[in-house]
């Protein structure tokens, strides 16, 4: 039996119980108390009033403890219900409440059957029954039935594997799973069985529901019981030992994790937090933290040697039933009932710390309720209460394969220490070994729709002008073009009930890539276009394979064609940024984490109207319509289900997705192999007619780009600085960083450069900054700046000029100076030594921003999202709240926070901060480094 459908097995033996509480108004006698009584103090009051933990001193778990009473008497008159102290607080009427309000409660069938059987003298059995504790039925089975392998463990030197059944555990031979010993007898299904890091011992857990947990362990050899442990009030679902064997930790039903001294068998200390039952438990590799998994939704990190609780993890959307470290103590994993694998960084090693989440994959179609590493670390295997189990690679956590749907489901298993095979066992009692085998080379996602291959050179000295001929609707009539070449034609068909479109038969060969561009509405034709790339059979041309691999919808608002900011989506902590979204046939892409409260995603370009890709056209979205984080493939790729959907995209396009082109489309064509393909167009509404003319261009791309820059003939303020920006023009799919170097300041004067604007972002900000004795420039100086863009085109560098800053104005001192400075120490700092800043990859940053106020005594605000100017993307002003990076009135300065995403490359880059007051001033740069955090070593050789 798996962990998760522990519960379910529990809800059916109380069920079971339940059952056998017949209502008060059906009996002709006094309700019997081992038959209809006992089941209901069983069901609702023993877990909390039992003989090893008896709150209020009150057990109920025999009839002779409910005859003794309490710290307060007895809680059962003969004879008189109304009091009763048990009749009185499970119905209300005496306070607590029992039992408290977030249990379930009796029935008011069940609190019938109390009342009767108190009434009529509260009679219970005689002789040693009387002492005897409350115990579920047993319920024999119709017929021969295997029993379910609900645990599994492989030995540390292979030789062995430890299988846990209802009441047995066996060690078998690990190569032909044949038994070597076995314990029979065992209480309740053994729910753990787990092997010490040194082979020696095997730690069991097992237990009965509602009754008491045990733990075991056994001599690995031998078979030999070492210790026996008991403590717990519920069954236990996990046992587990630390690296050096001198603890064992419980957990189980009843919340609680207790951690033993296997030499001594006595309980250390009992952790608890837990709002749920306790799944799964596992030890970190140095044995100082422990790992705790609950039905309430958490994840748990445990200090060991305080019982401190480190961390809670709450990303989760339903109960956790695996927990995992890594081998090499780097990660922490949980899976559960919502379907997903969740991968933090584990940082709370000695402290109470965030561990930040790093991955979290949609698994399985059902809950995950297994998981385990290969000894190395760079396998895992996962399975799931859909009957399914699959493979991980351990960098990106990708699925690399789905083994066969297995015949029951899943209720344990391990990995070889080889890393080479896996044992499976099943709730129909079967067992199952596989072969293991990580593919390589390793899986590529995201990346592998843009493969290198080198494409046929395209020759364009023959471009053809090329007239429409009627009839070319069907794909037979398509008419024959040579390519590249510029169709001009008309939508119009002579029988206005047929929604004309034109169809033209090109050949291309394979990795040939081709620009399809329709220019129709920028000439005032009425036509709003659409094209499409087709076989010759007419049918769509695949383009990509986008599978899912996490599900949300819109939340707050729905969105329209436009915007490209506050994307209200659910479940967005689990997102990363440059990830790709798909709703309703648009794909746009996350380019900026929501800054506060009362905010969203920014998706690309982060301004302005919002780019669709893979050439699809935004469009309007209704609140609550689902949308999916969605990964892409190339078509026909053999994906591994997740039971999430797949989308496959065509070639074709209604408006172009850059939105530079208006009603026009636009298209980018990779032939897929060598052959004819057709170019339809026609009209998205339908509509056509005489005037509904176009220019129809199918020719070879010529990546490009220009650059402008924004804010010349800037006014400068002494000792202070103004904001303006470079913005490139990307052109047919040039998608590369272009450098921007300025030159020829006036003396005293000093701009951010160079300036980068990274590969797929469209703009980057700078700062001209003026010293503070600097005089005014000369007419001559004032228009000497110099900017030149570079970049690389095909493997090709390519400089180009770019407007400079026209004629800069000196002004006088301004009211309010801005100084960004490092949060810590005295650096020195002069106009070409700036100070600096290094940050990690995933880390969290403090600075400060000093303000002098020359006469200026209002408020002062940074900004909000866009805080922090020229932050490399990934980088961001962080805990901004509703209001934004600003300091309030009578202040001079303030500490903030900058974080970078995990996946942010290494970078050197100077950035600044903008004041809205006073036009606009601005800091001097500063000089910002990441850096991951192995390569940081100072002189001392240290971090």
């Amino acid at each position: 039996m798996t962990e998760s459908t522990g519960d379910a097995m529990r809800t059916l033996l109380l069920l079971n119980i339940a059952l056998l509480a017949t209502p008060a108004s059906a009996f002709d006698e006094a309700p019997d108390y081992a038959k209809d009584v006992a089941p209901i103090l069983a069901k609702y009051c023993v877990g909390c009033h039992a003989s090893d933990d008896k709150e209020g001193g009150l057990s109920l778990e025999t009839w002779t403890e409910l005859q003794a009473g309490g710290e307060h008497g007895r809680v059962v008159l003969s004879g008189g219900p109304e009091s009763s102290s048990l009749i009185r607080r499970i119905t209300g009427e005496d306070t607590p409440k029992m039992p408290p309000k977030d249990n379930e409660a009796p029935t008011r069938d069940e609190i019938k059957v109390l009342k009767a059987w108190v009434a009529a003298g509260a009679n219970g059995p005689q002789g040693t029954v009387a002492s005897q504790k409350l115990m579920t039925p047993h319920i024999s089975p119709i017929g021969k039935v295997n029993k379910p392998v609900t645990a599994f463990d492989w030995s540390p030197d292979g030789k062995t594997v430890a299988s846990g059944l209802f009441g047995e555990l066996i060690v078998s031979d690990a190569n032909q799973l044949v038994p070597k010993w076995r314990i029979a007898g065992l209480t309740g299904k053994v729910n753990s069985v787990r092997y010490s890091k040194d082979g020696k011992w095997i730690a069991v857990s097992t237990g009965v529901t509602g009754v008491s947990g045990l733990a075991g362990i056994y001599d690995a050899d031998r078979g030999v019981l070492v210790s026996k442990f008991s403590g717990h009030r519920d069954t236990l679902y996990t046992a587990v030992l630390s690296p050096d064997k001198s603890l064992l930790a419980t957990a189980g039903y009843d919340r609680r994790i207790i951690l033993w001294d296997t030499k001594t068998g006595k309980e250390l200390r009992v952790l608890e937090g837990h709002n749920g039952a306790i799944f799964d438990l596992d030890f970190a590799p140095d044995g100082n933290t422990i790992a705790s998994a609950s039905a309430d939704e958490t994840i748990k990190v445990w200090d060991v040697a305080t019982g401190e609780r480190l961390d809670t993890r709450s990303e989760p959307l339903g109960e956790q039933y695996v927990v995992r470290f890594s081998p090499d103590g780097q990660l922490l994993l949980g899976g559960g009932a919502d379907n997903r694998i969740r991968i933090w960084k584990f940082i709370s090693k000695t402290k109470a710390a965030n561990n930040p989440l790093l991955f979290a994959r949609f698994g399985h179609e059902g809950p995950v309720t297994h998981m385990r590493f290969s000894a190395t670390g760079n396998q895992l295997i996962s399975a799931a209460e859909d009957q399914t189990v699959k493979l991980w690679e351990t960098e990106t956590f990708t699925p690399v394969h789905a083994f066969e749907k297995q015949p029951a489901m899943v209720g344990s298993l391990a990995f070889a220490p080889t890393g080479n095979r896996m044992v499976i066992g099943r709730m129909d009692g079967s067992v199952g070994t596989y072969d293991v085998k990580l593919p390589r080379p390793p899986f590529v996602s995201e990346n592998i729709v843009r493969r290198a291959a080198a494409r046929p050179v395209i020759n364009v000295s023959a471009f053809k002008q090329i007239k429409e001929v009627e009839p070319n609707s069907q794909p037979p009539q398509a008419q024959a073009v040579t390519v590249p070449a510029t169709i001009s034609g008309v939508i119009h068909s002579a029988d206005k009930e047929t929604n004309d479109k034109d169809l033209y038969r090109f050949a291309a060969r394979a990795g040939e890539r081709w620009v399809i561009e329709v220019n129709a509405s920028r000439s005032k034709s009425p036509l709003d276009s659409r094209i499409a790339v087709l076989t010759p059979a007419g049918k769509p041309v695949p383009r990509v394979m986008l599978q899912a691999v996490r599900d949300s919808y819109f939340t707050f608002r729905g969105k329209n064609s436009d915007t490209s900011d506050d994307f209200r989506i659910h479940n967005w902590e689990e997102m990363e940024l440059n990830q790709y979204i798909y709703a309703n046939g648009e794909v746009a892409r996350l380019w900026l984490y929501p800054r506060g409260p009362d905010s969203g995603f920014k998706v690309y370009p982060g301004r302005g109207k919002r780019y669709g890709f893979f050439d699809t056209t935004p469009l309007a979205h209704a609140l609550h319509e689902p949308c999916y984080i969605v990964e892409p493939h190339p078509p026909g790729t053999e994906l591994i289900p997740n039971g999430l959907p797949t989308f496959t995209l065509n070639y074709e396009n209604d408006d172009e997705a850059r939105r530079k082109l208006g009603k026009d489309s636009k298209l980018f064509f990779t032939a897929p192999k060598d052959g004819q393909y057709l170019v339809r167009i026609g009209d998205t509404r339908g509509y056509s007619g005489a005037e509904f003319k176009y220019d129809l261009h199918i020719r070879p791309p010529k990546p490009a780009f220009k650059v402008k820059l924004n804010g010349a003939n800037p006014t400068v303020n002494a000792g202070s600085g103004r904001e303006f920006n470079v913005a490139v023009n990307r052109i047919d799919g040039f998608d590369g960083p272009v450098r921007i170097d300025i030159s020829g300041m006036p003396p005293g004067y000093h701009a951010t450069t160079p300036i980068i604007i990274e590969a797929g972002q469209d703009i980057a900000f700078g700062s001209i900054n003026v010293e503070p004795d600097a005089p005014a420039p000369s007419e001559a100086d004032a228009k000497a700046s110099v900017v030149t863009a570079t970049g690389f085109i095909d493997g090709k560098k390519v400089e180009t000029k770019v407007n400079n800053f026209g004629t800069i104005k000196h002004a006088a001192k301004p009211k309010l100076l801005v100084t960004l400075k490092p949060n810590s120490g005295n650096p020195q700092w002069s106009p070409d030594q700036p100070f600096e800043l290094t940050i990690a990859p995933g880390e969290t940053i403090t600075a400060r921003v000093i303000v002098e106020r020359n006469g200026f005594k209002g408020r002062i605000d940074f900004g909000k999202d866009d805080s922090g100017r020229n932050l490399p993307h990934g980088v961001y002003v962080d805990n901004i709240g509703l209001n934004g990076l600003m300091i309030v009135e009578g202040q001079t300065e303030r500490e903030f926070y900058i974080t970078a995403a995990n996946w942010v490359p290494e970078t050197t880059r100077l950035f600044h901060l903008r004041a809205t007051a006073e036009k606009g001033q601005t800091s001097w740069p500063i000089l910002l480094h990441v850096r991951q955090k192995e390569a940081r070593v100072t002189s001392a050789g240290g971090e």
